[in-house]
This record gives C-alpha cells, structure tokens and sequence, in this order.
C-alpha cells in the first residue's frame, strides 16, 4: 500500500468526506472524537484509516497507527500500546518517530512564550531554561498530578540538551517513549525510576496532546487497527481489551484527551459477535450503530460507520486512476492512454480477480502490480508493445500473500479460512 497520496487511489469515500473534516475541526478546537470503522477483510479499512492520516497531516495535525496482535501488541497492555503509537508518531515533516521533534518543538515554543513576556532576554541563557521549566510545569499541571514522572523526565532532557549532554538526551526520549531497558544513570538523571505502565500509559499521552497543542499541531490522530485479533485470545485477555477499549472512550467523553481523534478498525464479527465487543455490554452500548437500513443511508456521523465491500467497479475506477497517475508522468501519455483504455483496464481487473477466486476484496494488490509492472512499464518503455498481444496474465503461489493464495484456492466463500 502506498504510504503517500493516497487521496490519487481512493475511491468510494466521498461520502465520508464532510464528516471527518468536520470532526477533525471539532477536534482542533480542543474536542475529542472517537470513531469505529467495520468492515469485512478487504473492504478497505487499513487503507480508509491511512487515508485519513493523511489528509489530517495535510491539516497539520499529528498522526499514529497501532496494529493491535495478539502477542506484539495486545490492547490490554496500554503501556506496549504507548510505545508502538510513539514509535510511529508522524507529522508533515517527519514520517515517524516523531517524539524528538515535537518536544524540541514544545520547548521551543515555551521560550518564545516566556520571551514574549519581555522580562527575560535570550541571552540570559540560565533564567531562561529556569523560566520555561517553571512554563513547563504549568502546562503540564493537570498531567503531573496523576504522572509527576513525565514533568520530571522532560526537566531532565531540557537541561541534558542545555549543557550538551547528548547520550543523556537521547536515553531520556526513549524513556519517554516507553522503550524497556534504558540505562539506569540515564533515569538517576531525571530522577526517575522503573518505566512507563498501564495507568501513566494515558498520563503520558495526555501530556503528549499538551505538547502537541502548544507547539501549533491540530490534534493528533490515533488509529487501532484490526482490534479484531481480540477474538483470538484467552477470555481472560480479550475481557481486558474490551475493558481497555471501553475505557478509553470513556476517558475521551469525559474530555481528558483534548486533541485526540481515536480511531479503531474491525470486522463485523467483532462488533456483533458474542466473542467481540457483544461480550461487554458496556462497550457494545457505546458502539451500537443501527445497520438495518440500506447502507447508502448510513449516517457518517454514527459513532461506528461501516465501509462498503470493493466490488469490480471500484477496482476498475482505481486502475483507471492509477493508469493516468502514470500517464501524466510519462513522455508517452497519449500512447499509454491509447492502449491501456478503460476497456483494458476493465478487462485486466476481471481476469486479476478470477484469478483470486473472484474475490475483488483481496485483488488490489495483485491488479495494480500487475497493471504497473507489467502493462503501463512496458507501453512505456517499448514502442511496440500491445498488452492484448505480447501479454498474458500469470499469477503465481509465490507471488501471492496467505490471504491470497486462500481466495485463490477456494471453491466457495465456506472454503476461506478467517482468522476470527
């Protein structure tokens, strides 16, 4: 999948549009919102959550995605959760790991504020740090009283990064960021001890909002993806998932996460079966959403929103987008235009996805590789290619995901293997 530009391949989410813009506002004046996307495998909802990463980055707003598994990252654990989502903390300007440069950000934005006061000059360098921790503190306040540990771990990288210490600064933003196993002097440092857990886990990403809103950022996007997988662990761990995930809505209508725009992907299975989110009747009380009407009348603004499954059509319109992406970029448009018509991209994206067992769900992939790589590559390069001559359409095992290969492999929708 593409990282950049997703906008240039999506298709089917125009009706989502006006919704998410006006929820990010919301969100950018200081509100909180949470959101559920559910659809079947295939259907989009990696693509639909990076899709609105983006075009929130596009809006200034940080963003981060957490693949929730049962093992690397399972969703009871919030202080793994933590690290994973500091870990691809993005922005506009830095694609991951952005933890560094916001809070660089922050201070620096906390001494142009004490600056501003005009009792204290730059070059009054000792008054100054003493000003903008004390600046720190305050911000932090709320924070602090349930995590003194973040105040005191920033006052620590603050003076590392003033006297030149840069192994110390460098070890207290991995603190920071929730990584296991840094140095003991490091934290002597800071004055701190042991590491992040399940409960400073929200502290700290509520000091990260504060953070994000005094260095300019919008708000920050966070999306959890495939919460599905909770349906494959003991009973005991799923019903603390749920609880989690129960929990940090509630934290969000309760105003904590000022800044925070949540949101989580899954199937319908997880949503209405009695493994899923049925199994707490909290939960599934705050997620219900009535799907009972036709799915063109589905209200954007419902709390869980549903993604149509990718029928032929979308793939056709998605190869069609790709196809003049590349045209516009190639010396030979017009010929590539010519050959590789609607008609021909039609043809190709049938012929892909009776390949995959006519599941159109899992054939993106596989059509838009064999589209570039095989078809517009060569109109591109060689005068004479005519890909309904010289080409034929081959699909190997090898080149193919497990998802795939499955699709490919069954005889009927009961033959596909889903990982419930």
């Amino acid at each position: 999948m593409p990282q950049r530009s997703l906008d240039a391949f999506a298709v089917g989410l125009e009706r989502f549009e006006a919704t998410l813009d006006e929820e990010l506002e919301r969100v950018q004046r200081g509100g909180a919102v949470f959101k559920a996307v559910r659809g079947e495998y295939g259907s989009g909802k990696t693509f639909f959550a990076r899709w609105l990463q983006e075009r929130a980055r596009k809006r200034g707003f940080a963003t981060t995605e957490v693949q929730i598994s049962e093992t690397e990252t399972p969703l009871h654990r919030l202080e793994t959760v933590y690290r994973r989502l500091i870990e691809r903390l993005s922005t506009a300007d830095v694609l991951s790991g952005a933890l560094r440069s916001v809070v660089d950000g922050w201070f620096f934005a906390l001494e142009q504020d004490v600056l501003a006061e005009g009792a204290i000059r730059e070059d009054q360098t000792d008054t100054l740090v003493e000003r903008t921790s004390a600046l720190m503190e305050q911000r932090l306040a709320d924070v602090t009283r349930t995590a003194p540990a973040l105040a005191a771990a920033l006052r620590g990288y603050r003076h590392a990064v003033a006297t030149g210490n840069g192994p110390l600064a460098e070890g207290l933003v991995a603190w920071l960021a929730g990584q296991p196993n840094v140095g003991t002097e490091v934290k002597r440092f800071a004055q701190v001890k042991g590491e992040i857990d399940h409960f400073g886990a929200l502290s700290f990403l509520q000091g990260l909002l504060v953070m994000l809103r005094d260095s300019g950022y919008p708000g920050l996007v966070l999306v959890l993806d495939e919460v599905e997988t909770l349906q494959r662990v003991r009973s005991d761990v799923r019903d603390k998932g749920l609880n989690a995930l129960r929990q940090l809505i509630d934290e969000i209508d309760a105003g904590r996460f000022a800044g925070l725009y949540l949101i989580v992907t899954g199937t319908p299975a997880f949503y209405d079966g009695p493994q899923g989110a049925q199994r707490l009747a909290p939960l599934a009380q705050r997620l219900h959403t009535d799907f009972a009407t036709e799915a063109r009348f589905d209200n954007p603004r419902a709390v869980q929103i549903r993604l149509p499954g990718f029928t032929l059509e979308l793939l056709e319109a998605v190869g069609r987008k790709v196809r003049d992406l590349y045209a516009e970029h190639a010396a030979s448009r017009d010929r590539i235009l010519a050959v590789a018509d609607d008609t021909y991209v039609a043809d190709l994206a049938r012929a892909v996805t009776g390949n995959l067992g006519g599941k159109v769900g899992v054939a993106p992939r596989v059509f838009l590789k064999k589209l570039i790589g095989d078809v517009l590559d060569r109109i591109d390069q060689f005068l004479d290619f005519d890909p309904r001559t010289h080409y034929a359409l081959t699909v190997s095992d090898a080149e193919l995901t497990d998802v795939e290969r499955e699709a490919r492999a069954a005889a009927s929708p009961d033959d596909i293997r889903l990982e419930l």
